[in-house]
């Protein structure tokens, strides 16, 4: 049977920056919510894309060619291999959805990074 989510109460919730959780999975992707503030790090995934949906707040996301900024409501998909430097600088909730194997700071690992154990966690 499945669950009713809500993401951004999910995502408010929240009491760690930068550290994903999953709240859904379809097929071969992850849904996945975010609270974050500053800046995660340069990184870029190889094979997949991956969306960012800004639940609440303001989202910059830096890119070699371009920047980009997202407001609630708006959506943005970085294309495989681009790296990209995403910055909130109050704080932002998002929601990702990406392949279930996508790694979180791709190949860069920073204090920041998390693993899909760690994103997996209860939310509560």
């Amino acid at each position: 049977m499945a669950t009713v989510v809500t993401p951004r109460r999910i995502a408010s919730a929240l009491t760690e920056l930068w550290s994903p959780r999953v709240i859904a999975a379809i097929d071969d992707m992850y849904i996945k919510v975010a609270k974050i503030k500053g800046t995660l790090a340069w990184h870029s995934h190889d094979h997949e894309d991956e969306l960012f949906y800004v639940l609440d707040g303001t989202l910059r996301i830096e890119m070699e060619s371009e920047t980009v900024e997202l407001h609630t409501g708006d959506i943005y998909v970085v294309p495989k291999g681009v790296r990209h430097n995403p910055i909130a600088d109050e704080e932002c909730h998002v929601m990702l959805i990406e392949r279930k194997t996508t790694l979180h700071t791709g190949s860069e690992v920073t204090e920041k990074t998390r693993t899909i154990e760690e994103q997996l966690r209860p939310t509560v």
